[in-house]
């Protein structure tokens, strides 16, 4: 069993089944309905699941502020990004004093939670855009989202009828509970996360295989919720990963599995969030490279490193590790980083995005030294398509 316990010290499980479920459906069927949009559909299938634990539902206004201004609940445990569910004005009027609400993904469907309400909060648009992304440009995607998201909060604790249904992936969406039941049937105590929201080339390659070399097992956990319409497509990158672990990764010491969460692009902030996330599935360290969740110049270049020293290691829990830039070194013949390499930038293999998709786009392979041929046939063909 790995060796580290959920967030706040219980794995939150929101789901209702059996008989209890049967009353709360009924229950649902007659309570105003509130619209989940996609975005907050993956919150809300987070909390369903306890990957978001230790939170039971929507957070109040005092914890938004809170997290706003501190990085932590008000109970003091570290919490980097406010999880809120939106709506507007007419939609706040509408609930009115209802007690509850059955969230439903679009009109006229299914409810797939009843959350009980215990406040409807205005959000300070400005402050939070600050606070998370620590810019109110309009142009980032995450001051973006959030200016398109409602004005008020509906805060409450939730009770899950079902999760949002998925036709994609379905052997790859594991729970936190299963994915701690499968490191445990694999004996692994120690587990390293790593994030993606891309394909993996070989520096990706390089960090996750310097960090299995000291802990038990590798958790690739790709993002597959929300991100930017210039994004590479979920189904695009699940099919590298695989080629990947088909040819590369050792089957006992290595595993894939989905993270249902949608992109904030918050750069340091989303760095936090994300490592409390995998120690509730259950990983014991969580690796963070460069310019992590990052988007355009918002951050710096190691900004979502240097976050991590504004917390005590206990108060995290979770151990993070941290990796420079990684390349291919012609002279030292093997992937290697500034701390390991002494050599000119001449005599390494930097290719920058832009240059990579315009080889991918005329179909040409970048080379082996920055991406296996297996992913880049991959791309190439789905920039075919």
């Amino acid at each position: 069993m790995p060796t580290i316990d959920p967030h706040g010290g219980t794995l939150v499980q929101l789901l209702v089944d059996g008989s209890a479920a049967e009353t709360l459906f009924e229950e649902a069927r007659n309570l105003p309905t509130l619209v989940v949009s996609e975005r907050e559909l993956s919150d809300l299938e987070m909390l369903g699941v306890g990957a978001l634990s230790p939170l039971t539902g929507f957070p109040g206004e005092a914890d938004y502020h809170s997290v706003l201004e501190t990085m932590h609940l008000q109970n003091g445990l570290p919490w980097s990004i406010p999880v809120t569910l939106s709506v507007d004005e007419d939609g706040a009027h509408r609930l009115g004093g209802a007690d509850a609400v059955a969230l439903v993904a679009a009109e006229g469907s299914q409810p797939l939670a009843v959350l009980r309400v215990t406040e409807i909060f205005k959000r300070d648009r400005a402050k939070e855009a600050t606070s998370v992304f620590g810019t109110e440009d309009l142009e980032h995607p995450g001051v973006k989202a959030l200016q398109d998201a409602g004005d008020r909060c509906v805060a409450g604790t939730l009770e899950v009828l079902t999760l949002p249904p998925h036709e994609d992936f379905v052997a790859y969406r594991q729970t936190p509970a299963e994915t701690r039941a499968e490191f445990e049937r694999r004996g692994w105590r120690t587990v390293v996360g790593f994030q993606t929201r891309n394909p993996i080339h070989r520096a990706h390659e390089y960090i996750q295989k310097c960090a299995l070399e000291i802990v038990d097992g590798l958790l690739v956990h790709p993002l597959v919720g929300a991100t930017k319409a210039d994004d590479v497509p979920p189904d695009v990158r699940m099919r590298c990963y695989e080629a990947l672990f088909e040819g590369y990764y050792p089957k006992d010491r290595a595993m894939v599995s989905v993270f249902p969460a949608a992109m904030r692009y918050a750069g340091p902030k989303e760095a936090i969030w994300h490592a409390i996330c995998r120690k509730n599935y259950g990983c014991t360290h969580f690796i963070v490279g460069r310019d992590h969740a990052g988007v355009g110049d918002y951050y710096g270049t190691y900004d979502a490193q240097k976050i991590f020293e504004r917390f005590e290691p206990s108060e995290l829990g979770i151990t993070p590790l941290m990796f420079e830039h990684s390349f291919w070194c012609d002279r030292c013949e093997g992937m290697a980083s500034p701390k390991t390499c002494p050599h000119s930038e001449e005599e390494r293999v930097s290719l920058s995005g832009t240059k990579v998709r315009e080889m991918l786009r005329d179909g040409e392979r970048p080379p082996q030294e920055f991406s296996r041929p297996e992913v880049a046939d991959i791309l190439i063909e789905a920039m075919r398509d």
